[in-house]
């Protein structure tokens, strides 16, 4: 065996992008309603992050964090900024699940504890540390043992949660909305409870934010929208449109006692420079606002489609541009018979759940074009 190994590769070789779209190396058209996990969060290729990386790679490509580089200092403060709250230290490394696996560090540092309450159905990535907090026996089982520490609670028991938090606790581990878990958006309640749990227990509340983040469901942070804060947020995926970027944002109490930690490749400037222009797109076009108003449209059209056509569909939840929609057959039959046949590309969470997380810059001619899709595939 040579070459890659890890990954099943599609029988569609992708050439190129621009906005929704991707084409194959056969010309073909796909509309992206994947955005490969939420990562292309303003379109494929996108004008503004493609000037600022050609500048950025022409002037200097790399220089370790402990060497300040104007684009770097930029992107910490305008994360700083963003950042929701009193959350507004910045680590930077490059991959969601290294955001989680710092975030996880961070907090056992910070509270001198080693306890982590995480969720059922929740991932958080696929590292020693972050794939001990990650549910699913089929990521884990081959590697085990991972970290340890760990307890499990039911996503949504309010009650569970708060049993759970003790004296012992470093930090509660959350998604606003989980993501490969199926879909499944977490109550203001829910998230209130956490909250006050952690507070009265001087543990962590982390939220990870690496698929909600930067807009995705209709405010900059999912908790922005839920008016809960935390004191660790970790994101990736969207935040530099398609270059390895991950962040853990940290309040003071954190950031004072985080431990020694790091990385060669922390905030390296054409990643950074990426991220800066993929920001700024996000807060000067209100890309979060599209988001909230296109998601709207497209769960109601796919109501409408689902009723008029008495298509296979148990539920469809989410919010903004995050939506899961449970069908009564297979999710990857689905999904194989919208790419082959269709030439559109969307995702699975679990064996049920189509899951749609495509760019936040979509309007509604392209949500028409999806669910006239969908309902070939399904009526």
């Amino acid at each position: 065996m040579t070459g890659g190994f890890v990954f099943s590769e599609k029988p569609i070789e992708i050439e190129a992008g621009k906005g929704a779209y991707l084409y194959g190396a056969d010309g073909t058209e796909y509309l992206d309603f994947g955005a490969s996990y939420a990562v292309a969060a303003i379109g494929h290729s996108h004008p503004a992050v493609t000037k600022a990386v050609r500048g950025q790679i022409g002037q200097l490509t790399y220089v370790q964090a402990s060497y300040p580089v104007g684009v770097r200092t930029d992107l910490y403060e305008k994360l700083a900024a963003l950042g929701p709250g009193d959350v507004d230290n910045v680590w930077l490394c490059n991959s969601g699940t290294e955001a989680n696996e710092a975030a996880m560090k961070f907090a056992r540092s910070a509270t001198g504890r080693s306890k982590i309450v995480a969720t059922r159905r929740g991932f958080h990535g696929r590292t020693m540390g972050a794939l001990a907090m990650t549910w699913k026996d089929k990521y884990k089982k081959p590697f085990e043992p991972l970290a340890g520490g760990i307890e499990f609670v039911p996503y949504g028991d309010g009650d569970a949660l708060a049993e759970a938090v003790d004296e012992e606790t470093a930090a509660v581990f959350l998604e606003p909305v989980q993501g490969e878990g199926g879909i499944h958006p977490a109550s203001v309640e829910y998230l209130r409870t956490a909250r006050e749990a952690t507070a009265d227990a001087g543990a962590a509340l982390v939220f990870d934010e690496i698929q909600t983040g930067v807009g995705r469901t209709g405010s900059l942070w999912a908790c922005e929208g839920v008016g809960v804060e935390p004191d660790i947020l970790t994101a990736a995926k969207g935040i530099a449109n398609g270059l390895p970027l991950g962040t853990t944002l940290v309040k003071d109490w954190i950031a004072e006692d985080c431990g020694n930690h790091g990385s060669t490749f922390s905030g390296g400037p054409v990643v950074c420079a990426g991220a800066n222009a993929t920001l700024d797109t996000i807060v000067e076009e209100d890309v979060p606002g599209n988001a909230a108003r296109v998601g709207e449209y497209l769960r109601a059209e796919l109501e409408t489609a689902v009723d008029e056509h008495d298509l296979p569909v148990r539920e469809i939840r989410g919010v903004g541009l995050m939506i899961g929609v449970e069908v009564k057959r297979g999710a990857n039959r689905v999904l194989k018979n919208l790419a082959l046949k269709e030439d559109v590309l969307a995702l699975p969470a679990g064996r049920t759940v189509v899951r749609l997380l495509p760019p936040l810059t979509i309007d509604e001619a392209h949500v028409d074009q999806f669910v006239d899709s969908f309902v070939e595939v399904l009526g």
